[in-house]
């Protein structure tokens, strides 16, 4: 029973990840999972159920794959996270023009932006050093937009930078922010 639970939610994985939400059917991920529409909704109840589980999934990887970098090391930060959205970023993209129309996107979104904010905050704690409040704020925003999945898209789809490339112009932008430790108090 959990191993056809565990198929069914690595083939809606696959789905979700690689269409737009209103094209992924149950009909469709029970018969690529190789199981009866009624097992898909015992286990699941609804699409909305077998999406929050399946991008919970997603999520637990980004999560684990990304804290596993060593605080201060932009090198590994920025390839990290490159190669996450390498991975992820297209389908990170389409979930976000969905945001406003299908609520159920709106949960993995906010816990993206959320868990993205605390992983930087992890990964480059030097640059956050000797600022507090407003400078804080804005100095650790910088840093998410240095990082963000919108400046990969920018750089890696819109310029055509190749992802090495890319890793460099990241890592650029998060050491202009690195070496600026003075931050002020406006």
């Amino acid at each position: 029973m959990e191993a056809t639970r565990g198929r069914i939610v690595e083939v809606a994985t696959g789905a979700f990840m690689s269409t737009w939400y209103e094209d992924v059917t149950l009909r469709g991920v029970a018969a690529e999972a190789g199981v009866a529409l009624q097992t898909v909704l015992n286990h699941f109840g609804t699409k909305e159920q077998l999406f929050a589980v399946a991008l919970e999934r997603v999520g637990d990887r980004i999560e684990s794959t990304r804290w596993s970098v060593t605080p201060d090391d932009i090198d590994e930060a920025v390839a990290t996270v490159v190669d996450d959205y390498e991975r992820i970023g297209d389908s990170v993209l389409r979930f976000l023009a969905l945001e406003q129309r299908v609520a159920v996107v709106r949960v993995p979104i906010e816990r993206g932006r959320a868990g993205h904010e605390r992983w930087v905050a992890h990964a480059f704690p030097t640059a956050l050093a000797g600022v507090d409040g407003a400078a804080y704020e804005r100095r650790l925003a910088q840093l998410v937009v240095a990082t963000d999945v919108y400046t990969w898209k920018l750089l890696r789809r819109d310029r055509e930078l190749t992802r090495d490339q890319t890793i460099t112009a990241m890592r650029e932008l998060v050491l202009a922010l690195h070496g600026n430790s003075e931050g002020g108090s406006a």
